[in-house]
């Protein structure tokens, strides 16, 4: 009982950061089951079993909020279910442990992009509302979902910083059609794992857990992106992305970082991540006051 508790507890912390930032519940959730000695495989399917009902109720609040493009969750679901699907039938097949210190280096240079584009600038104003186009979007999907099956998370953290980097959307919109879209990934995903291992090594209590978790925080995840400012949220999605893919750089073959500098390392980040978030926080509030000090322009009589 102990066990389920701590892992819905978990599963509200993952969804109530996912549904408030795009990304995170798949990363947070799996990195646990595997402390718990799960195999990657079932952890992987235990995660996206759960993820179709949080991902559904995510979904569904996130278009209550108006946070959903449906043009973009189209576009860029399908083909993220495909990959997913992919990636569930071949995860006991394939190694990602030389693909993934590629993929976050990948990652770190759009979460640096991100974080210092909208802490400094704001939010970029010259392509919103602009269409994203298919060519762009199917491949981003494919990529993301095949990513997401076979390390248990990547949808959110792959396809977030891309839309964001696009300056095409707003951040709410992004971490919403994101969030919704992740619903045909969790799908897909779990429908692969069902056909390659059955229900092997599946603890349909610990899913049961996760989902209900998950469940309480989504709609409040999506309740909170909606009053979040975009320059602020998006130093904030900066600095998960980049924190996010540093631990996993520093605990790769390539650089393989003892205790000592990974600590220095997550203390400046941290402190810079910090020093973003006030930075943010202080130019949003002096660009309020400055609109509303800006007199409304008064009709001119005839």
């Amino acid at each position: 009982m102990r066990t389920l508790i701590l892992l819905a507890l978990a599963g509200l912390g993952a969804q109530l950061v996912d549904g408030s930032l795009g990304m995170a519940y798949g990363v947070t959730s799996t990195t646990l089951l595997l402390a718990m000695g799960t195999n990657p495989a079932a952890a992987s399917a235990t995660v996206h079993l759960a993820e179709i009902g949080t991902t559904l109720m995510s979904g569904a609040s996130h278009w209550r909020f108006g946070n959903v493009d449906w043009k973009v969750v189209a576009k860029i679901g399908v083909p993220g279910a495909i990959g997913s699907f992919l990636g569930a039938t071949v995860l006991s097949q394939l190694s990602t442990e030389v693909a993934e210190p590629v993929m976050s280096l990948i990652l770190l240079g759009l979460g640096l992009y991100v974080m210092s584009r909208f802490t400094f600038k704001g939010l970029p104003k010259e392509n919103l509302g602009k269409p994203l186009r298919k060519r762009f979007l199917s491949p981003l999907g494919l990529v993301a979902g095949f990513l997401d099956a076979t390390g248990g998370g990547g949808w959110g953290p792959v396809g977030t910083p891309a839309l964001l980097a696009s300056g095409r959307m707003e951040p709410r919109k992004v971490i919403g059609s994101i969030d919704t879209s992740e619903f045909l990934v969790a799908v897909a995903a779990s429908l692969g794992f069902l056909f390659s291992l059955g229900s092997q090594g599946l603890n349909w209590g610990w899913v049961l857990a996760f989902l209900l978790g998950g469940l309480v925080a989504a709609p409040i995840a999506a309740w909170l992106v909606r009053l979040v400012p975009p320059r602020v949220l998006g130093s904030a999605v900066g600095g998960i992305i980049i924190v996010t893919n540093v631990r996993t750089l520093l605990k790769s073959d390539w650089i393989g970082a003892g205790g000592g500098v990974s600590t220095a390392v997550y203390v400046l980040l941290y402190a810079v991540w910090a020093a973003a978030l006030t930075y943010s926080v202080r130019a949003y509030r002096q660009e309020k006051a400055a609109e509303a000090e800006t007199p409304e322009r008064q009709p001119v009589s005839a």
